[in-house]
């Protein structure tokens, strides 16, 4: 299922408003942006033969590494996967259900949850 980008775009706002305040407060310095799919670089870095494989990216220094010597610095980045996203759903409700779980995977990230902890966590 492909949606616009447009309406894509609105699907990851969406996500996003729909986290709690408090985690929502807690997320200054962070950019939320939308790819078609993962460069080669990232996914020869993460270790991936295919682009299918990663529809999120958190990148940056998480939340609880930050010391007193944080400061001066880029925003962190999560990136939101298009392609890779849409091509596992059949209908605009399930990009749209796929799309927040990215959103709550990437921002467990950017909060210091490791894949292992927040998989417990999507388990539950």
């Amino acid at each position: 299922m492909k949606l616009t980008r447009k309406e894509f775009e609105e699907a990851v706002l969406l996500a996003l408003e729909r986290l709690p305040r408090s985690i929502r407060r807690k997320m200054k310095n962070v950019d939320v942006v939308i790819e078609d799919r993962a460069s080669p670089e990232i996914l020869s870095e993460m270790g991936l033969r295919s682009s299918s494989e990663l529809l999120g990216l958190y990148q940056g220094v998480p939340l609880d590494q930050r010391g007193f010597y944080y400061g001066n610095v880029l925003p962190d980045k999560i990136t939101l996967f298009k392609i890779p996203i849409e091509s596992m759903c059949r209908t605009k409700e399930e990009v749209e259900k796929r799309i927040k779980e990215v959103v709550i995977h990437e921002v467990g990230h950017h909060f210091g949850l490791d894949d292992e902890r927040l998989r417990e966590l999507e388990d539950e």
